[in-house]
């Protein structure tokens, strides 16, 4: 069995007060966004508290819930017995998932590649457990588009960031570690959330879709 990731005083402060300020800012928007069209048996990595759940469409048969961090984890157990599909809850790392090659039509990253300590074996192994044409949905905060942003970023996550945050990163170049495994990206939207007058180093987001390519395709 995995060690479980204890976040215990962020586990708190995101339950209790900045994922619901987040999801009156228009979050739980974006979540309907990104898991639209779902369908078959689906795999969530970094399913936190299970906010994700009620957005499943029914055509999901069968959800996954991976989630390291204990307190999240009980809580996403909780949520999981209202969801409109089925849930299982588990607990595992996105480094290494405890599911055979295949084993699933879709995989679901909701602001989660941004606190695994390995981005890119995480993603090796999403692309390992979808079947051929599977699809990856990502909804991620990520490298800033402007300089001067970038480098608040790079000195953040070098020094307080992670510590504060449960293991966050703000700057992840999310998009080239998406590609890296051998996802073919098929829809990218980037945009600022929330929207506040004051710039923020964990604002410019990205939400899409990518696929592993059949075994056919060349």
């Amino acid at each position: 069995m995995p060690k479980p990731i204890k976040h215990p005083a962020f586990a708190r402060f995101y339950t209790k007060l900045a994922g619901p300020g987040l999801e009156k800012a228009g979050l739980a928007e974006h979540r309907r966004r990104l898991l639209t069209g779902l369908s078959g048996e689906v795999v969530e990595v970094g399913a936190g508290n299970g906010l994700n759940f009620p957005h499943y469409p029914p055509e999901v048969k069968r959800l996954v819930a991976v989630e390291p961090e204990p307190r999240l984890r009980a809580r996403a157990e909780q949520q999981a017995r209202s969801a409109p599909v089925p849930v299982e809850t588990a607990n595992g790392r996105a480094e290494q998932l405890p599911f055979a090659d295949g084993s699933f039509d879709a995989a679901v990253a909701c602001l989660t590649l941004c606190s695994v300590a390995d981005p890119h074996a995480a993603l090796a192994e999403f692309h390992r457990v979808l079947r051929p044409g599977g699809q990856l949905r990502f909804f991620e905060h990520v490298q800033a588009d402007a300089p001067a942003m970038r480098r608040v970023q790079r000195a953040l996550d070098a020094t307080v960031w992670p510590a504060l945050m449960g293991g966050c990163h703000t700057g992840r170049d999310t998009q080239a570690a998406i590609t890296a495994p051998g996802f073919t990206l098929t829809t990218v939207d980037q945009f600022t959330f929330p929207a506040t007058r004051i710039p923020s180093p964990a604002a410019t987001h990205m939400l899409g879709t990518a696929v592993r390519p059949d075994l056919g395709e060349t």
